[in-house]
């Protein structure tokens, strides 16, 4: 097994079913993207209320919560290949919807809200059943790879995307941003529509689908290892929200300003993808779970260093690290999720573990702007990064399974999915 610390690109050469997902993943992310800036810039222009932008953005994620629920369950009983074809034809269709729309002389807000909330839905239900059928696609041993790719592709789209719809608007407006992001969404079908079926390994109980849900919700803390992971997960998704602070931050700091706080925006990313880039060494590594407590102490250090640096730079390779040791705790939780759940499980606990994400980034972002009106900026990104740090040490220091835990349950890959019933490691 290679111990380089480059990530591996073999896999796209020598699967020709991962493949077939990651190209329809950056054109999926491309087109997310360009709708992310294009939906804003629309209702603002419509309304010139930001809270009407932020109720599009909250429609959204409730539509994603409620099909991360429900398509986990769906992902454990039926096809998977058939829930992400279905799943990218209605996003596509919605997409349509959103270019008719912008078209009308005058556009329905009413229109973009519903259909906020029929994106978000369904393309919750694609996401959980193409999580669910990585490990099987690609093999146990190679989910780390495949994540640290998929990882690659996200970052590349979100710095890629923003800038490419901003030029499609100001050259031809929103209604052929919206008309783009609906051909790539149904081009995707192209690459997943010849993906093998994809059914569990095992017929779910035809149980009633809330029962079914929380059978997920007991395994998760019945297993030692995924309920840590889970509870470590939902402290850097908090740590996440630090980015409403950017332009507070940009202000208070060095007297910066929209420029400025683009660059602090972009420098997440960019850390991410060399988190990605490098990730090489994951699948090699003896103790992931250590790991992946180390590098949560180590991006709420780096947050705890922005109160203390006064000029641009030095916050700019903070704010990179931050987006580095995030990325790698990302790709570590991931691949241990994956790694010791049952594929008769993998869809129901690949859309908590995502949920998880979802709302711990919105009830941080709540958090952390509720301590920024008792506190300044700096001080509140200080304890922000101290508490945090605090916390992940008291994890460090409880989670004993977690830090014994190798990448993969090996009775997982020695005897038959089928066999399997839920472990409590």
């Amino acid at each position: 097994m290679s111990k380089s610390i480059f990530l591996d690109f073999s896999l796209l050469k020598t699967n020709k079913n991962f493949r077939a997902i990651f190209i329809a993943r950056l054109m999926s992310v491309l087109g997310i993207g360009m709708l992310n800036v294009a939906v804003p810039i629309q209702i603002y222009e419509l309304t010139g209320s930001s809270l009407q932008v932020g109720l599009a953005v909250t429609l959204d994620g409730i539509g994603m919560f409620i099909g991360l629920m429900l398509g986990g369950v769906l992902a454990d009983r039926f096809d998977r290949r058939r829930l992400i074809l279905f799943s990218r034809s209605i996003c596509g269709i919605g997409f349509i919807f959103l270019a008719l729309n912008s078209y009308l002389a005058a556009p329905s807000l009413w229109a973009i809200y519903a259909i906020s909330i029929w994106d978000g839905f369904f393309s919750a239900i694609g996401m959980t059943a193409l999580l669910a059928s990585i490990p099987n696609l690609v093999g146990r041993e190679n989910v780390p790879t495949a994540g640290a790719l998929s990882m690659l592709v996200v970052r590349i789209g979100s710095i890629i995307s923003p800038a490419l719809a901003g030029i499609v608007i100001v050259s031809f407006g929103v209604t052929w941003n919206y008309s783009l992001a609906a051909a790539g969404t149904l081009a995707t079908l192209l690459s997943l529509v010849w993906l093998p079926p994809m059914k569990p390994a095992t017929d779910s109980p035809k149980e009633h689908p809330l029962r079914s849900m929380m059978g997920g919700f007991r395994f998760v803390f019945g297993h030692k290892i995924i309920r840590s992971v889970v509870a470590l997960g939902t402290l850097e998704a908090v740590a996440k929200s630090i980015r409403i602070l950017f332009p507070a931050l940009a202000l208070s700091a060095f007297g910066g300003g929209a420029f400025e706080v683009g660059l602090m925006y972009a420098a997440v990313p960019v850390g991410s993808m060399i988190g990605a880039l490098t990730s090489g060494w994951v699948r090699s590594v003896a103790r992931p779970g250590l790991i992946m407590l180390y590098t949560a102490l180590a991006a709420f250090v780096s947050i705890a260093g922005l109160a203390v640096v006064g000029h641009l730079i030095p916050m700019l390779l903070l704010l990179a690290l931050f987006g580095y040791f995030s990325a790698t705790g990302g790709l570590l939780q991931y691949s241990i999720v994956q790694g010791h759940t049952p594929d008769y499980m993998l869809g129901r606990i690949g859309s908590f573990w995502t949920a998880q994400e979802v709302m711990g980034d919105s009830f941080g972002a709540l958090g952390i702007g509720a301590i920024s009106k008792a506190l300044t900026p700096l001080a509140s990104v200080m304890w922000l990064g101290l508490g945090g740090a605090g916390i992940a040490l008291l994890m460090a220091g409880g989670f004993r399974s977690l830090r014994q835990a190798s990448l993969i349950d090996r009775a997982l890959v020695s005897e038959p999915e089928a066999s399997k019933a839920p472990q409590s490691a």
